[in-house]
Order: C-alpha cells, then sequence, then structure tokens
C-alpha cells in the first residue's frame, strides 16, 4: 500500500473509507458517533436538571430527580393539561353549535322548498254545469318534450355546476379554498413520568438518603468530586459503574451487591429494621461509563437525506 492509497480516486470499487468521508462533508446519509463518558450524567444527578440533586427522590422505576424541579414539571404539566383541556370543550362546543345550526337550516330549506312546491300546484275549478259527456271530446294531456334538453340533459348540467361551484377558484371570492381549522385531540389527563413515560403522581415519589463519603474536604464543590456517596451497608464506593438500589422504607441507597449478598436472605432493612419485599428495592437507573460493557447505549445517530437511484 503506497503512502497515498486512501486518497486515490482510480479505484475500481468504492471504498469504506471514501464512502465515510464523503458522507462526513456532503451531510447525505447516516452519521454515527460513540459518546464519551462527559456526556452521560452521574447516577446521583437530576434527570431533569442533570446537577446534584439537593433533595433526591427517586420514582418506582428508579429514575432520581431533585424534588423541587419534579414537583414544579409536575404543576407545570398539570397548567398545561388543563389548558389544553379548555380549549378541546370550547372547541367542542363551537363545532356543537355549529352542527345545530347546520341542521336547523337544513330543515329550514326543506320546510321551504315544501311550501314552495305546494304553491305552484295549480288546480283548475271544475264547472257542474258543463261535463265532459262522450260527444265532447277531451283535452289532450301535454306530452313531454323529448329533445335533447330533457331531464339527462339537465341532470348533467346540474351536476357540471355543483362540481364547478365545488372545484376552488383563486379568482372568485365565494370559491376561494380556506385552510380548514384543525381538530384538537382529548388531551390525557394524567401526568407522565419525563424518562420512563409512565403516569406519576406526587405520592409515588419517594425520598432518597444517600450517605456522604467520610472526608474532610468541605471546599471542594459537590460536583467536582470523583466519590460523593458511599454504601449505606458496605461503605464502598457508588458510581456508575457500580449498580445500587435504593430501599423504600428507609430510603438508604446500597449496592445490589450487598443486597443480593446480604438483604435478601433475610429480606429486613438493615438501617430501619423493616421488612421488605421485592418491590420495595428500587434499582437506580445509573448512566454509562463510557465501556462497551456497562450496559448503556453510548452510540448517536443522526439520519440524514439519502439519495435513492
Amino acid at each position: 500500500m503506497t503512502r497515498h492509497a486512501r486518497n486515490c480516486t482510480a479505484g475500481a470499487v468504492y471504498t469504506y473509507h471514501e464512502k465515510k468521508k464523503d458522507t462526513q462533508q456532503s451531510g447525505y446519509g447516516s452519521q454515527k458517533a460513540r459518546l464519551s463518558k462527559d456526556s452521560i450524567k452521574d447516577f446521583d444527578c437530576c434527570c431533569l436538571t442533570l446537577q446534584p440533586c439537593k433533595n433526591p427522590v427517586v420514582t418506582p422505576e428508579g429514575f432520581i430527580y431533585d424534588k423541587e424541579a419534579i414537583l414544579e414539571y409536575i404543576l407545570h404539566q398539570k397548567r398545561e393539561i388543563a389548558r389544553q383541556l379548555k380549549a378541546y370543550d370550547k372547541q367542542k362546543k363551537r363545532f356543537e353549535e355549529d352542527e345545530a345550526k347546520k341542521q336547523k337550516s337544513e330543515k329550514h330549506s326543506k320546510i321551504k322548498a315544501f311550501v314552495d312546491k305546494e304553491k305552484s300546484i295549480v288546480s283548475k275549478p271544475l264547472n257542474p254545469f258543463t261535463g265532459a259527456g262522450p260527444s265532447q271530446p277531451k283535452e289532450k294531456a301535454e306530452v313531454p318534450s323529448t329533445s335533447g334538453a330533457g331531464p339527462s340533459s339537465s341532470t348533467g348540467a346540474a351536476g357540471g355546476v355543483a362540481k364547478k361551484e365545488q372545484l376552488p377558484s383563486f379568482w372568485i371570492p365565494s370559491l376561494t379554498p380556506k385552510a380548514e381549522e384543525a381538530k384538537l385531540k382529548k388531551p390525557e389527563e394524567k401526568v407522565r413520568c419525563p424518562m420512563s413515560g409512565k403516569p406519576l403522581k406526587m405520592n409515588h415519589l419517594i425520598p432518597v438518603v444517600f450517605k456522604p463519603v467520610n472526608d474532610r474536604d468541605n471546599k471542594t464543590s459537590l460536583i467536582v468530586k470523583q466519590v460523593r456517596y458511599v454504601c449505606a451497608v458496605t461503605g464502598d464506593a457508588l458510581g456508575n459503574s457500580v449498580p445500587c438500589a435504593v430501599l423504600k422504607p428507609s430510603g438508604a441507597v446500597v449496592t445490589m451487591d450487598s443486597v443480593e449478598r446480604l438483604i435478601k436472605k433475610d429480606m429486613t432493612d438493615p438501617v430501619s429494621g423493616d421488612k421488605l419485599t421485592d418491590r420495595d428495592i428500587i434499582q437506580i437507573q445509573r448512566g454509562g461509563t463510557g465501556f462497551a460493557s456497562s450496559g448503556v447505549k453510548l452510540e448517536a445517530k443522526q439520519d440524514g437525506p439519502v439519495m435513492q437511484a
């Protein structure tokens, strides 16, 4: 392989390197990039503010939020749902009024057509002194015309006029097309978790009690420290690489290793002494570590336009 083999354009095949280079320069096709550790939040950071929690709470699915941030989110969603419901009810009432006006107009037009038809009927009075005897010929009934301007032609003309009136026209004000008002769908009245998408209420939030690491450095900011908290049972350092869980009765954070080896033997909370069930052990949803085996997908993909033959 020569020195400039990758930049050679006289090859018989379109190499992977050339395809990747052209895709990056032109913007066509799908582009992938692997995220680093700096792009992933820490396990103890809020899912909304992405900062270390001052008053952490956890959902039954294991997502940690700052209490102030998640309560503000719930109140905002409730106000938004109330606004959408008000707009939906207003639109529904307007549609019902329009439908009632339409039915009233159709009923009025039918009555008017019936009255006009009744008025057009003219009855010829009979003379009692002159009867239509056998010697007197009867009046000939009018024979309908069978010319080209018959019912079929009149129907076709009427259909053509109706079709012509339905077609949009930008030159006739009465036939100018109008944009129809978009119909609002009935909004969902449940507030959902921004991460899991499941219904979320205030009483679902469980307080979390982290055990801080025992160091005497009070000057360093909490977000700068690499190790901030330890397990409440074993004292092991907690991080994204260590699976951990929250015990619901006490809110203590422990490692999953201590849960499997110690807590599940007697199913008792080591901090409060309460009995535990499987639902009381909530595994925290942690971020990635930058390694492929961390169990978190750290690949970002952006789909761009594709030219197809």
